[in-house]
Order: structure tokens, then C-alpha cells, then sequence
């Protein structure tokens, strides 16, 4: 591995905005020779970890009841377990070879974690959603991650070797594209870029894909906040309350003890608003808090719903999430930040074309990091089940070009682009690498399977 060229590319790095567009050229023309973009189509693992014994790294300060149901989230399927398994990702990646370029990286840059939401402005748009792991790293990393995920994801829902390999071809092609597009752009430009989905429907290849867009929209249109209140909470004694539903969300036996104490956490997270979101957030009281068990890689987390009723009885929903170091971290560097929140929701702020108003951060009296955000607020997603070879083509190729326009905010979309260069070269590599690393992915699904059925690990079904 070659993560880091030469200290003078390191130094024109940092001082991007000091050197001319055509000594970027040249530095990521000059980096074919240093690291061929063919060579990122192998897979040689080099005294690889066992998987099992990173997820269980990676259980350690989870809520114990809480692990069981993790696994068996991940039992569901090998992208199930991929999506649980970041870590495990991360430490074969940091074997790979890199250009040394970084970018704000997602870190956990699977299908699953691109959707549709709502900016402040009330528009739909496309883009990555979901940050836990986000910290400065080598920008191939994400490149790779996802469209090993288009692999495992086609194959899972039953496509053909040859379908799947041109669904994740079709991923990296669009990242080098959209790159290029956005290494042409001033810098302004690449700020404003977003994908709204009204482009995405009258962009649509085919009217199948357009009919998939046009529901996706509408289906996130009647995904409100009124709605999710309604759907998630109950009136009792007179007072709108969580429905309790174990074991996805719940109360707590002390729930007045930990009411009292998201009160306080609740109080910090304000202060790391914006003034006027401050302002805005104090027309709200906080009713109610419940223990909300999400995703695959978070369960077990310390992970949380908290109900507000404005002045004039309106909700506001809001989730807090356990802030738990990256797993990128052993193999990019430590996090500027000494607060995971705080690292997630500026990690956030810097990826997407708009984020969540109430995002902020926190910790509790036990030294806990917790990010706070709006739930569901126009939120969708995909559906694998069921999808085409076309469609996922399509939705792999929209992913690639939402993850360009988020590298190309913190990275050097110049030096990225030069890298790539107008051929397949690096396409092809980066696929060729993803299907012999799909392989990789099943046999450490198997590996759980097999923990499972001899009791190293527990997993429950709910």
C-alpha cells in the first residue's frame, strides 16, 4: 500500500489554493506512475484479522440486551452483514492502495446510506445521509466501499454475475465523470451543486426509472413530521407519549431518572446551535424520551427519540445517536475534534448540499458524545427487494455521482480528476477489485453464520 506518495504531493495538497490549476493537472497525471490506477484492482490480504473478533471490537460499550439483536440484523443476508461490518471493511481497505489524496470521507458508504430528505427550504433532495464514521481520509476508500455494496446488494437480490458488474461499473464511472465535471467548476459552483429530485425525474433514462424517482418523491412528500407522530406516539393522562413497541423502541424502568438526565444533555446540545435555531428550538418543550433501536451497525448504541410540542402544540421529532470514535481512525488519523457529535454533524455539514437545521451535539455526565438531528423529516430510501438489473444500474450510477459532489466540497476535485483521467482504466480496476472483494464479504457472512450455530455468538430474530 501507498497511502501517502511523497511529502510534495502531501504539501501541494494542504496549499491547494496556492497553486495553479495546471500544476493540479499535472500532480494527479503524475500520480498515475506513483500508483497506477490499475492497481487498485487487486485483493491480497496480508494477515487479515479474523471479522468475528472485529465485531466483537466493535461490541464493546454497546448496550448488551441490545448486540444479539445487531447479529441478528446481520444474519439477514451478506449485504445485512455488510452493513454492519464497517469496521471490518475499513481495516481490509487501509491494506488497499491509496493516491494519498483525502476528502471528508463518509466511512460507511454503502447503498443503503444515500436517500432522499428534506433541506430547510422544504425541497426533496438526493444525497448521502447517514455520517457516524466520517472523518478525513483517502477518497477511494468510499469509491470502493460502495460499489463493493452494488456487488453484494445485486447478488443478494438475485442478479446475474454479468448484471451486477455493470451495476457497479456503472458507480465508478459516474464518480470519475461527475469529478471531472466538478474539477471544471469554480469553487462556488461545486458548493451550490445539489441533486434535487425533480432533476432526477426529468433526468431519467427510461420510464422505468422515472416511475421509480416519481414514487420515491411522493412516498417521501407524505413522510412528515405530523405523520411520524402521529404513527409513533399515543395520548396518556392527558399527555402525547411514545408508544412503547420492544424491542425496536421503548422506556426505560428508571424513565424519570433518564428523562432528567436528557434534559440536561438536551440543554448542552442547544448551545451548539445556530443562534437563531437556538431561538427557534426554544418555542419547543420536551415531552417525552424513549430508548429507539435503529439501522444494523448502530444497534446497541446508545441510540434515542426525543418528543417536543411547540407553544401552539406542533411536534418537532428528534433523534440522538451515540457518538462513538470512526472506524476509519486507526487507519486515517485521529479526528480533529475531541468530540465524536461534534465530528459526525461537521462532517455532515461539509458532505451535503443541505443539512438538518437542529443538528448539534452533546455528551452525557458518563462521557458519552451524542449527535442530535430531526427523524424521518421526508426521509426515503430504496427498496433492493425487487429491483432490476436496470434500476440498480441507475441508482448505482446516481450514488456515484452524489458521493463525486461530496468529495469535490472537501477534496481537490482537480488532482482527483487529473488521477482518473478520461478512460475506464481505473473503472474497471475498482470493479474487478469489488467483485473478488463481494467473495470476500460472503465468506465473512459465513463466518457469522457459523459463530452463530456454535454459540460463540448470540443472535436474536425480532
Amino acid at each position: 500500500m501507498n497511502s501517502t506518495p511523497n511529502v510534495q504531493l502531501g504539501e501541494l495538497i494542504s496549499a491547494n489554493s496556492q497553486v495553479t490549476v495546471a500544476q493540479r493537472q499535472e500532480a494527479g497525471k503524475a500520480l498515475r506512475q506513483v500508483v497506477p490506477r490499475s492497481a487498485h484492482r487487486g485483493w491480497f490480504p496480508r494477515n487479515r484479522p479474523d471479522p468475528i473478533d472485529l465485531l466483537e471490537i466493535s461490541n464493546q460499550g454497546r448496550i448488551p440486551e441490545l448486540i444479539p439483536i445487531r447479529h441478528g440484523r446481520m444474519l439477514q443476508s451478506a449485504f445485512a452483514f455488510l452493513r454492519g461490518s464497517a469496521i471490518v471493511m475499513a481495516s481490509d481497505l487501509a491494506q488497499t492502495e491509496t493516491t494519498g489524496i483525502p476528502v471528508q470521507a463518509c466511512g460507511d458508504c454503502h447503498l443503503l446510506n444515500f436517500g432522499g430528505f428534506a433541506t430547510p427550504e422544504r425541497n426533496l433532495i438526493f444525497d448521502l445521509n447517514d455520517f457516524d464514521e466520517t472523518l478525513v481520509a483517502p477518497w477511494e476508500w468510499d469509491v470502493k466501499r460502495l460499489v463493493i455494496s452494488v456487488i453484494v446488494a445485486g447478488r443478494d437480490i438475485g442478479l446475474g454475475d454479468q448484471q451486477c458488474y455493470d451495476a457497479g461499473l456503472a458507480a465508478v464511472r459516474a464518480y470519475r465523470l461527475s469529478m471531472a465535471e466538478y474539477g471544471q467548476m469554480d469553487t462556488l459552483a461545486v458548493w451550490y451543486a445539489r441533486l434535487d429530485a425533480h432533476t432526477l425525474v426529468e433526468h431519467a433514462p427510461d420510464e422505468e426509472t422515472r416511475q421509480y424517482w416519481e414514487q420515491m418523491a411522493n412516498k417521501a412528500f407524505t413522510r412528515t413530521m405530523r405523520q411520524t407522530f402521529l404513527q409513533l406516539t399515543e395520548e396518556v393522562h392527558g399527555q402525547r407519549r411514545f408508544i412503547d413497541q420492544p424491542p425496536q423502541i421503548y422506556h426505560l424502568p428508571n424513565h424519570e431518572e433518564y428523562f432528567q438526565e436528557i434534559e440536561l444533555i438536551f440543554e448542552q446540545y442547544r448551545d451548539t446551535l445556530q443562534s437563531d435555531r437556538q431561538f427557534l428550538l426554544d418555542r419547543y418543550r420536551l415531552l417525552d424520551v424513549a430508548i429507539k433501536v435503529v439501522g444494523v451497525g448502530s444497534v446497541g448504541t446508545h441510540c434515542g427519540v426525543a418528543l417536543l410540542v411547540s407553544n401552539d402544540d406542533y411536534p418537532l421529532l428528534l433523534q440522538y445517536k451515540e457518538a462513538r470514535p470512526s472506524v476509519l481512525e486507526p487507519y486515517a488519523g485521529e479526528s480533529p475534534y475531541s468530540h465524536n457529535g461534534q465530528r459526525i454533524v461537521n462532517g455532515q455539514r461539509l458532505m451535503q448540499a443541505a443539512s438538518d437545521i437542529f443538528l448539534g451535539w452533546t455528551s452525557n455526565s458518563r462521557g458519552q458524545d451524542f449527535y442530535f438531528r430531526q427523524l424521518k423529516d421526508m426521509k426515503t430510501s430504496i427498496k433492493l427487494k425487487g429491483m432490476s438489473a436496470r434500476g440498480l444500474e441507475d441508482y448505482a450510477e446516481i450514488c456515484g455521482c452524489t458521493l463525486a459532489r461530496a468529495h469535490a466540497r472537501s477534496g481537490d476535485a482537480v488532482m482527483i480528476s487529473s488521477y482518473l483521467g478520461k478512460s475506464d482504466t481505473f473503472d474497471s480496476a475498482v470493479t474487478d477489485f469489488a467483485v473478488t472483494y463481494a467473495h470476500q464479504v460472503e465468506q465473512d457472512y459465513q463466518a457469522l453464520v457459523a459463530a452463530v450455530k456454535s454459540g460463540q455468538i448470540e443472535a436474536n430474530h425480532p
